[in-house]
């Protein structure tokens, strides 16, 4: 009965794994929905198995739905991720995790149902379903942070194993569903008191279930595709951050602290930033320069060519600062046509030299690239000899480039050299 019972299994783990890797494979021509419909739909049946079904093995007592189902489940989200990415691969670990949720929130309000018998003999057993959510919510909880450690953790492991991707595969595997064994077991243990010698089989049959996958992946991979195309080698702490949606906080913070169009700080970051750089350069008595940058006759060039000119002119030079900026430099636009450069580590002298390389740099790229010629005027002033106080050091800097202004444009003032 136990050979039998083996081969039992095994066909199921057969029939599961061609099914979803056909539907794998044929997903740019049916969708990947369906692949990621048919991976979630056998939740509450793995539930229900690990929890009520078992069968004899030669080494032990276990549930096939914790050995088939559940470790097919796994392997088959981190087979989706090394085919596609850490984006496509997170869809079905949140969709799990929100579905089982809500199917037990369901099941809370319909146990609350005064229900009629339709056939005799027939009621709800309310107390099982009560075991059920509990499992299913532990359940729940243990599939996130496996699907999410077993793809990090092949990425990990690719750093020393390389292209050896059946290798990475099948350690991920053990090494994952082991903890998955002892976290479920544990809840078993404490809401049905499962015997220990179960988390034993069930441990040895998800092991034995891992090279299984790991050999009809292998199959696969001789008879019907080609292994080059899944070998893949992303950062793993940025697929931590993707999966844990990490990324989209990031852009998020991003976007609220830069100006949508030119892509440099906003002047509110500048408010509340801009003191506390000077303070704390002059706390440890390095120079400080301010460069207050201002696009020449701006407003002719909205007439003369539109407002999309004129983005296109904002952009451009955004860019162009941005790009030759050092990482001690922040640029902020203060408004309008105005950009503000604060040079951390700078003297006076270093800062006139870099706004006139600034203001030659713009002036060339704009006779190309710009619908007309487009310069720049730079007034700069610097801590601590023309002030302490961001207010002082703002009001030398702006006046200079009113100086500018009106000696022509198109030029740099700054101190006089000593």
């Amino acid at each position: 009965m136990a050979t039998f019972n083996a081969f039992l299994l095994f066909s199921q783990a057969a029939a599961y794994f061609v099914v979803m890797m056909g539907l794998l494979r044929a997903r740019a021509a049916i969708g990947i929905g369906v692949f990621m419909c048919a991976l979630g739909v056998m939740h509450f049946l793995e539930t229900y198995l690990a929890s009520v079904f078992y069968i004899e093995l030669p080494f032990g007592i276990i549930s096939p739905g914790s050995t088939v189902l559940f470790s097919g489940k796994l392997l088959m989200i981190l087979l989706l991720y090394i085919r596609e990415d850490a984006l496509v691969a997170r869809q079905p670990i949140y969709g799990l995790l929100i579905g089982n949720f809500l199917i037990v929130g369901l099941v809370m309000i319909l146990r609350n149902h005064e229900t009629i018998i339709v056939t005799e003999g027939r009621v709800p057993d309310i107390e099982f379903v009560d075991e059920m959510g509990l499992l299913m919510v532990w359940g729940t909880i243990l599939l996130f942070i496996d699907a999410i450690a077993i793809i990090v953790l092949y990425e990990r492991i690719g750093d020393w194993l390389g292209r050896n991707l059946v290798l990475r595969f099948l350690i991920c595997g053990a090494v994952v569903l082991t903890f998955d064994q002892a976290g479920f077991f544990l809840a078993l243990h404490y809401i049905s008191d499962a015997p220990w010698h179960v988390f034993l089989g069930g441990w040895v049959a998800k092991m034995v279930a891992t090279v299984v996958y790991t050999g009809l992946f292998i199959a696969y991979l001789k008879f019907f595709d080609d292994e080059k195309k899944w070998v893949t080698n992303r950062p793993f702490k940025d697929v931590f951050q993707v999966l844990t949606y990490r990324e989209r906080y990031k852009e998020l913070l991003e976007a609220s602290t830069r100006d949508h169009l030119t892509g440099t700080l906003h002047r509110r970051q500048y408010d509340q930033n801009a003191p506390k750089i000077l303070e704390n350069s002059l706390k440890n008595k390095r120079p400080l320069s301010m460069l207050v940058i201002d696009i020449d006759h701006f407003k002719q060039v909205n007439d003369r060519h539109g407002h999309q000119a004129g983005d296109k002119v904002l952009t451009t030079i955004s860019q162009l600062l941005t790009e030759n900026l050092r990482s001690d430099d922040h640029l902020y636009r203060f408004g309008g046509e105005e950009f503000v450069l604060l040079c951390e580590k700078m003297p006076a002298e270093a800062a006139a030299s870099m706004a006139n390389r600034l203001r030659k740099t713009i002036e060339r790229f704009s006779v190309i690239y710009l619908p007309e010629k487009v310069t720049v005027s730079i007034g700069v002033s610097s801590a601590p000899e023309d002030g302490t106080v961001l207010s002082d050091l703002f009001q030398v800097a702006d006046r200079r480039l009113y100086q500018a202004k009106n000696e022509g444009r198109n030029r740099v003032v700054a101190a006089e050299p000593c």
